[in-house]
C-alpha cells in the first residue's frame, strides 16, 4: 500500500498560515503551546476531514467539511489548525490540542507500517462521527469501492471499539455510528 497524502488547497494552507500569525488566533486556550515556540511554527501532515453523521452509516454519505494540519513547532507536533470549506475557498476555524494530536501521529505511523506490506494505493483522511466523540484515520482507497477502505480509531475510542488497530470500514462502521450518546441524568431528574 503506498499513502498519497492530497495536496491541500492554496486557500487551506493560506488560512492556516495567518491564523499562525495572528495574535487573536493564538489567544484560542487550543493555542496555548503555540505562543512561546522554540522553534518556527509550520503546518504539517494536511489531512482533509470528513464527517459523518445522519441516518446512513456508509463512507460515500460521508461529507468533507475542511482541513486539518498538524502544527509543528520544531521537531515536536504542538497543536492542531482546523479550516473549513468558505465561500472564498476556505477560513481558519480553530486549534485543537490534546490526545488527538498525539493519536494521529500513532495512526498516521501504523498507516505508512501498513503501507509497506500491500500493493493498494490509500488515502489518509480524518473522518469524525460527531455523535459518538470518535475520530478515526481513513484509509481510503480510490482504486476499489468503499469496502476497501479501513478505519484506524483515534484514542480516545468509545467504549466497545479499540483504538489504533485498523479495521475495514463496513466492520468498525456499525461500531462507530450507533445510537447517539445518551444525554447524561441531573441528579434529583428522572
Amino acid at each position: 500500500m503506498t499513502l498519497q497524502t492530497p495536496q491541500p488547497p492554496p486557500s487551506a494552507l493560506r488560512a492556516v498560515l495567518g491564523a499562525l500569525d495572528s495574535e487573536t488566533a493564538l489567544r484560542q486556550p487550543a493555542a496555548a503551546a503555540l505562543r512561546h515556540p522554540t522553534g518556527p511554527l509550520l503546518p504539517a501532515h494536511p489531512l482533509a476531514v470528513h464527517v459523518l453523521d445522519g441516518p446512513r452509516p456508509e463512507l460515500p454519505a460521508a461529507r468533507r467539511t475542511g482541513w486539518r494540519f498538524l502544527i509543528k513547532d520544531g521537531t515536536e507536533v504542538a497543536a492542531a489548525a482546523e479550516v473549513v470549506q468558505s465561500a472564498e475557498g476556505h477560513t481558519f476555524s480553530h486549534f485543537t490540542a490534546g490526545p488527538y494530536l498525539h493519536s494521529t501521529i500513532r495512526a498516521l505511523r501504523e498507516a505508512w507500517q501498513l503501507a509497506q506490506s500491500s500493493r493498494s494505493r490509500r488515502q489518509p483522511r480524518l473522518l469524525t462521527f460527531p455523535g459518538q466523540y470518535a475520530t478515526a484515520l481513513w484509509l481510503h482507497s480510490p482504486d476499489a469501492d468503499a469496502s476497501a477502505d479501513l478505519l484506524i480509531p483515534l484514542a480516545p475510542a468509545p467504549l466497545g471499539v479499540t483504538a489504533h488497530r485498523a479495521r475495514p470500514a463496513a466492520e468498525l462502521l456499525p461500531l462507530l455510528v450507533r445510537t447517539p450518546l445518551a444525554r447524561p441524568l441531573l441528579l434529583g431528574s428522572s
